[in-house]
């Protein structure tokens, strides 16, 4: 697969968001920043939003949603790649923002579930209903890790639920084309987890112990991000170490694709025909554009 670079000097680039009018809007973790791409590689600051801005998506409303984490990890230099390191000790929890593209007003909507901080949001994608899936990636303690869950939310503030609590470190979240599934890509685990819908907003129960079904384990030491899907119902997964992205089919075979960055975080699609994507190339702050073999699911609400 051929790519070329964009745009770089990003602050740990992550979210990407392709808009109608071939822009990308991304989000600088370390930054604490929402930028704006332009096809020449220029940016602009769209919104400081504190904490740790991870994934973004265009709601039903036409704002962006945000999944932060609070500022949950410490920020490494390795030979000049920026990785994430432990969380540090002041960090209280993350949170569900929205900006509004129009007014330029930043809210918080969503903190806590059920009376529990959220810990550190990571991933969002909207379903045709209008309503969110999230995961919450957890974090790291001196003691251990702090699970994290996959919640799903109204953009209305007026419900919240934890769908899938104790998971190791969920991270991508997608639906499949007819949204009976959603995908969950576990960092740690290397692991891309399926989860049966039984309504909107509402997973099946679990058959047996495990919390939901497993589409495949990448061998060796492989760590997954952030996650697209495909027309045909592929799962793209941005992959860490292994860097690139792993597309899974959903009867657990992958294929791979290469991108220079050994932490690569997100992928989008956008363009006319679904087949260009964007691609955070996180630890060298990089974002690359490519041709993708294949279509990508054209999401639910766009900017």
């Amino acid at each position: 697969m051929d790519y070329e670079l964009v745009a770089e000097g990003f602050e740990f680039p992550e979210g990407p968001i392709a808009m109608a009018d071939a822009s990308v809007i991304l989000t600088e973790i370390k930054g604490q920043r929402l930028t704006r791409v332009r096809p020449d590689g220029s940016k602009e600051t769209v919104v400081e939003t504190g904490g740790g801005p991870n994934g973004a998506a265009i709601g039903p409303d036409g704002a962006i949603w945000i999944t932060n984490n609070g500022g949950s990890f410490q920020w490494l230099d390795n030979q000049g790649l920026t990785i994430p390191g432990p969380t540090p000790p002041e960090h209280q929890g993350g949170m569900i923002q929205r900006f509004d593209l129009r007014t330029g007003e930043l809210s918080t909507i969503y903190e806590a579930c059920d009376g529990r901080r959220l810990i550190g949001p990571n991933d969002i994608v909207f379903d045709r209903t209008g309503g969110f899936w999230f995961t919450d990636h957890g974090c790291s303690t001196p003691e251990g890790r702090k699970f994290g869950a996959l919640y799903y939310a109204k953009t209305d503030g007026s419900h919240i639920s934890r769908q899938r609590d104790h998971i190791i470190s969920p991270n991508g979240v997608g639906l499949s084309p007819d949204e009976s599934v959603v995908y969950v890509a576990d960092t740690q685990l290397g692991r891309l987890w399926a989860f049966d819908v039984a309504e909107p907003g509402v997973l099946a129960p679990p058959a047996g112990f495990a919390p939901g079904r497993v589409i495949c384990n990448l061998p060796g030491y492989q760590l997954l991000d952030s996650l697209a899907v495909e027309a045909s119902g592929k799962v793209c997964v941005a992959t860490i170490i292994n860097g690139g992205v792993t597309a899974f089919d959903p009867d657990g075979t992958t294929e791979h694709f290469p991108i220079p960055d050994l932490v690569t975080t997100n992928i989008c699609f956008g363009g006319a025909d679904m087949m260009d994507v964007w691609i955070t190339a996180s630890s060298t702050g990089r974002l690359y554009k490519a041709r993708w073999p294949r279509p990508g699911l054209k999401l639910n609400f766009n900017g």
